[in-house]
């Protein structure tokens, strides 16, 4: 593993450099689609080939599922005045409750995803959640909104967190971007998740901007590359990286202990905040030996 001690500089701070959009909103068919195309990418020759080609069906069917399915409601305007004036995300993950738009969501993806192939405990697992009740459910979404999968239930999880990713990103796509504000420091300005990586990004106008890509809805939100992404600190980050992949870092902070890694679309663009951060298992169990713990979430790798 090799070790980049200083920060790389940010482009976008320097005088006469355009200020990019603080917020890219998710595109829900197009970012599950290319998500499922990387996956079955990634899958050719990999150590966790199965796996990569199982999430690949997933994300397929977060793409065609969208079909068909009904818009859902609009927040009202005193919600999202309210949440403005608190510099509070206009989704409410906390107070989430299921209606008829999410329900249908979640059973079209179960079903769908019944025709996956996949090991038996995975087939299992869905079988549990297909069959679970209302308040079984009711929990299981809890879990997965709250970030508190327990360790005996991680497979159920991935098929409810699969069908709120849909669900939150069809959400996030209809505000408007201009009203959305920083809420603090590794959170999500739209819905408060927390992000999976960030993202240098490959624009004309702003190259080299850092994006924090949420684990749930998919909102992308600008982050300077001097701060730790969880923390704020300024102090101690280093980057971590595999020799011969410098396209995907860890970036580690002395003062918070946390890990989160960068991908950097100017080295290769096809790179997917969810796809290869599962495909980089191996720099995760690294920048662990170090003592950093890891602080991207992503309902495809919990329990690592």
């Amino acid at each position: 593993m090799s070790r980049v001690d200083a920060t790389e500089p940010d482009p976008s701070v320097i005088s006469n450099i355009p200020t990019p959009p603080f917020v890219r909103l998710p595109d829900p068919g197009a970012s599950f689609a290319a998500r499922a195309a990387r996956f079955a990418e990634l899958a050719e020759d990999h150590q966790l080939a199965p796996y990569l080609r199982f999430l690949a069906g997933v994300c397929g069917i977060q793409a065609a599922i969208q079909d068909g399915l009904p818009a859902p409601a609009a927040i009202v305007p005193e919600q999202l005045a309210r949440a403005h004036e608190h510099k509070m995300p206009p989704l409410d993950r906390g107070g989430f409750t299921v209606d008829a738009v999410f329900a249908a969501t979640l059973d079209r993806l179960l079903g769908a995803a019944a025709a996956l192939d996949m090991p038996a405990p995975a087939r299992a697992a869905l079988d549990r959640v297909t069959e679970a009740d209302a308040d079984g459910r009711a929990t299981m979404i809890r879990n997965v909104l709250a970030e508190a999968i327990p360790v005996e239930a991680l497979a159920e999880h991935v098929f409810v967190a699969a069908a709120l990713q849909v669900h939150f990103a069809c959400l996030a796509a209809r505000l408007d971007p201009k009203s959305l504000q920083s809420v603090g420091d590794g959170v999500c300005p739209a819905c408060g998740g927390a992000p999976t990586a960030s993202v240098l990004i490959n624009s004309h106008r702003t190259p080299g901007a850092r994006y924090c890509a949420c684990s749930l809805c998919g909102t992308m939100w600008n982050y300077v590359r001097s701060k730790c992404t969880l923390c704020g600190s300024t102090r101690g980050i280093v980057f971590q990286e595999i020799e011969g992949a410098d396209h995907i870092k860890a970036e580690t902070c002395d003062d918070c202990h946390g890990y989160m890694k960068v991908l950097n679309h100017q080295k290769d663009d096809r790179l997917d905040p969810v796809a290869d951060d599962v495909a980089t298992l191996g720099l995760d169990l690294l920048v662990r030996e170090l003592g950093f713990r890891r602080g991207g979430v992503n309902p495809f790798l919990i329990g690592y």
